[in-house]
């Protein structure tokens, strides 16, 4: 016979009987009873397990063209850009930068600090580096917000504002020095945004160009670490962007992405705003290249908006977004100090929807944020079934050292993974590009390989990704194409167009390698630039032995 709990308990009350000892004669007894200590049984300690690290060779002097470098990157547009310039500056100074991480002499690690995990593989690819018997120079937002961080003690680091100087700090580096930039980039006594942006680059891919606008943020969301590290807003000159945009189509790059940690302030601490540099960057754009906006968070893009819908339809600007929402309920915004409501979030949705039609509006979500209920994930769950949105980037709360949320009643880590899945079945269970046709007619701009190397990838006026077959010569053009299939993710097409009819957005030297964002490419040739640098090291050096020659000749050593 099965016997049910409710069989044998009726209600919590039935585990209590009117004779047990009330809890006031319970405690009576407590000042006659002694505690023992309780002897803690030892237990043979096992030797750590000892990992050896390989000795680093350390120099006495640096020659060019000698030196192996190795980098690595984590985090967003605007640390992608960082790595480039760092690159740039370490290809012109003479060093090879390599993928081959065991052949490197020296590792530079460009950290991100939004969450957890992705400092944890930054720490633990410094102690590779360490067991590998590689310098490392670390870089990127960890180090600056949180220097004298265990695990970074006795590192070179280099600062998100000093990132021009990486040359020096490898050099020392190698030479078994420990050197830290931190402090901020100041001209004339004020600061500024960063390093020049006209500096050389090796990027990541040689068609698209990632222009940093502003550094730092005019909000203080309780669970921002990044704030530590990029602090308060400081924007680059309308000029000084627009001329290095300018001069990056003239490399034969296609496409421009504009990044910061919030493009929606741009310009307000120089008199300036994000709709008067777009519009100024607009008339740059060369026929068939395009322009991608970054992310910009709602309160600052709200009284822009009859300015933003008119940019964001015009033909060379991408009709996308980027705005992270966070959560759906009120109440969970309030707590992490995000400074607007779920109804300005639904009006600015609703606007560029009805101005720029098929409009691409990306959003972020924290699941599990320190005191949200279930009536609050519910919100969040009603926010994103309404609008849909075709690229919903969910995360998990991860409470970041020295942050308030850190200190905050957490949600328990079970049901934070249960939210997490609950949106994920959400967002999964609709396709966005189902509302093309098979056989619509799409044009796209082709810059980059797919991750399984098997198609090219385009993207339409909407950024939405289009996956083409590999035909040659396709990379850097502007093609017409017939959607033959659909995913979750991306559209399959085909190209319609002759290749006479391709529009060539890029100079045949920029789109000349095969695309793979694996490889870096410099773009500024350094190569006459590293033979004279070579030369001139060589001569300073024989100079310099002739002339202690000399003197201890005259003096007789």
């Amino acid at each position: 016979m099965d016997i049910s709990c409710e069989d044998i308990v009726g209600d919590i009350e039935d585990l209590i009987s009117f004779d047990d000892p009330t809890p006031a004669e319970r405690y009576l007894n407590k000042k006659d009873v002694t505690v023992r200590a309780k002897r803690a049984k030892v237990r043979p300690s096992r030797p750590k397990e000892v990992v050896a690290c390989v000795e680093k060779p350390l120099l006495d002097s640096v020659i060019p063209e000698t030196q192996q470098i190795y980098m690595k990157t984590w985090g967003c547009a605007h640390n992608t850009s960082d790595t480039e310039y760092m690159a740039g500056q370490l290809a012109q100074y003479g060093y090879n930068l390599t993928n081959d991480k065991d052949s490197a002499d020296l590792w530079v690690l460009n950290s991100c600090t939004v969450k957890n995990p992705s400092e944890d593989t930054f720490r633990n690819e410094i102690e590779a580096a360490h067991q590998a018997g590689k310098h490392v120079v670390v870089a990127g937002c960890v180090p600056q917000a949180a220097p004298r961080s265990d695990y970074l003690k006795g590192l070179s680091v280099v600062g998100v504002q000093q990132i021009d100087r990486v040359a020096e700090v490898v050099e020392e580096t190698l030479k078994g020095h420990s050197v830290r930039l931190l402090q901020a980039k100041k001209v004339d006594g004020r600061k500024v945004a960063g390093p020049k942006l006209a500096l050389p680059k090796v990027r990541k891919n040689p068609l698209i160009e990632v222009i940093p606008i502003n550094s730092g943020c005019l909000n203080a969301c309780t669970y921002c670490k990044t704030k530590f590290a990029r602090a308060d807003l400081v924007s680059y000159p309308v000029e000084e962007i627009v001329d290095r945009a300018r001069q990056v189509f003239q490399e034969g790059v296609c496409e421009i992405w504009l990044t910061s940690e919030d493009t929606g302030t741009y310009g307000r601490d120089i008199g300036s705003s994000l709709p008067e540099l777009l519009w100024k960057l607009v008339e740059e754009i060369p026929e068939g290249c395009m322009m991608r906006l970054g992310m910009t968070n709602p309160p600052y893009i709200l009284e822009h908006l009859d300015e933003m819908a008119k940019i964001l339809s015009h033909p060379r600007v991408y009709s996308f977004l980027h705005i992270p929402v966070q959560s759906g309920s009120d109440t969970i915004l309030g707590d992490m100090k995000r400074e607007y409501c779920v109804k300005d979030f639904e009006r600015m949705v609703d606007f560029l929807r009805a101005q720029v039609p098929g409009i691409t509006i990306a959003t972020d979500i924290i699941c599990g944020f320190p005191g949200e209920t279930e009536a609050d994930f519910q919100d969040t769950l009603a926010l994103c079934g309404k609008y849909q949105f075709p690229s919903l980037f969910i995360n998990q709360f991860f409470p970041r050292p020295g942050t308030p949320a850190a200190k905050m009643t957490k949600v328990p880590a079970n049901e934070v993974k249960t939210r997490t899945k609950r949106l994920t079945d959400l967002f999964h269970s609709y396709e966005p590009y189902k509302k093309y046709e098979l056989g619509s007619k799409q044009t796209v701009l082709v810059t980059e390989i797919s991750h399984d190397r098997k198609h090219y990838v385009g993207h339409n006026k909407f950024y939405e990704q289009i996956l083409l077959p590999m035909h040659n010569n396709l990379l850097g053009k502007q093609v017409k194409v017939e959607i033959t299939g659909c995913t979750k993710f991306s559209m399959f097409g085909k190209v319609i167009q002759d290749e006479r009819e391709w529009v060539n957005c890029s100079k045949p030297n920029a789109a000349a390698g095969d695309g793979n964002t694996n490889t870096t490419k410099l773009v500024a040739d350094s190569g006459e630039s590293k033979y004279r640098t070579m030369v001139a090291y060589l001569f300073i050096s024989c100079s310099l032995a002739i002339v202690c020659k000399y003197i201890f000749m005259f003096f007789d050593f």
